[in-house]
């Protein structure tokens, strides 16, 4: 008995050639490139993913100075904001922080001779030292980490570096406070000199704006080349470590040089560059401020050296980052 065939076992029959469905016939615009590159510009668009001209990109960037200010305020407030202390340790880490380098440096080693107060020499050097490192590593990660921000929303990237240290800067602002007040109790205690408050404290403000605008310069910087070439940000520890113990932070690193063996000629140079490298001017600025030592007497010299190096940095940062701006959240 023979079992009937199915549709479905049977063999397809080939296509019809009339029945071959043809392609559509390719999408021509109606307009050239120019009429709509001028359609464009009338409605005031323009192509994502491309580095704007310098003035218009400062232009856009401080139509936003509201938004990175209110982009600052909030990090900073949400950075402690789940431990139990919340907004307390913005204070009490770099007290800590001043407190070991005290006990060991100033206390255990005596490195601190030559100064007289060399609890006040090293709290300034540490509050202001973490204000400088802070920025170095936080404007390394301001582009890096955000790679999925960049991706979503179109905006100068130059925000999020310039937000990253205007937040430092409002955590640095009641741990100023603090210093200040430890600086002048060190002066009650036995064998240290008396620091007093004068007319030169008036200064401390426009001592941190420089510092403020200089540490700017750098997170432009960092945010580059940390964008580009993330190996940058491994380096970064032990290159900021370095900085500190030859910028005079914990001891007045000029003064131990001139006990080395070394030529006179090739000491002077080495002592020159410590002295006179940017970090160092702004701790000397604020030690002379607040200190009123005579190894730290007001300089004129070292005002508009550090009013040259917060404008050399910041211009020449900003102008790195500018460079490197439509490569962000594309590499």
């Amino acid at each position: 008995m023979s079992t009937p065939t199915t549709d479905a076992a049977a063999p397809a029959k080939p296509a019809a050639s009339g029945d071959a469905k043809t392609p559509p016939p390719p999408l021509v615009p109606g307009t050239t490139s120019a009429e709509r590159l001028a359609l464009a510009k009338k409605y005031g668009l323009r192509p994502l993913n491309v580095r704007p001209p310098l003035g218009e990109y400062i232009r856009d960037l401080a139509g936003r100075w509201a938004f990175i200010r209110v982009l600052a305020t909030s990090t900073a407030y949400a950075k402690n904001q789940n431990n139990y202390l919340g907004q307390l340790w913005a204070v009490l880490n770099p007290i800590l922080n001043a407190a070991v380098y005290v006990l060991i440096f100033g206390i255990l080693l005596g490195l601190n001779r030559g100064v007289n107060n060399s609890i006040a020499f090293i709290v300034i050097g540490v509050f202001m030292y973490r204000f400088i490192e802070s920025s170095v590593t936080g404007g390394a990660k301001s582009i890096s980490g955000k790679t999925q921000l960049l991706r979503s929303l179109h905006f100068p990237r130059a925000v999020l570096p310039m937000s990253t240290v205007l937040s430092l800067l409002t955590t640095l602002l009641p741990a100023i406070v603090v210093m200040c007040i430890v600086t002048l109790l060190s002066g009650l205690l036995p064998g240290y000199a008396m620091i007093h408050i004068t007319w030169w404290w008036l200064l401390l403000p426009a001592a941190v704006a420089l510092m403020w605008i200089f540490n700017t310069g750098l997170a432009f910087i960092m945010a580059r080349y940390v964008a580009t070439t993330p190996d940058v940000e491994n380096v970064l520890p032990f290159v900021m470590r370095v900085v500190m113990y030859a910028s005079g932070v914990i001891f007045p690193i000029v003064g131990h040089l001139e006990k080395l063996h070394i030529p006179e000629t090739f000491k002077a140079v080495v002592g020159g560059i410590l002295e006179y490298q940017p970090v160092a001017v702004y701790l000397y600025l604020v030690r002379s401020v607040l200190m009123q030592e005579e190894q730290f007497p007001p300089s004129g010299l070292m005002w508009a050296l550090g009013g040259v190096w917060a404008v050399v940095f910041f211009v020449v940062g900003f102008i790195v980052f500018w460079r490197g701006e439509e490569r962000y959240g594309r590499d």
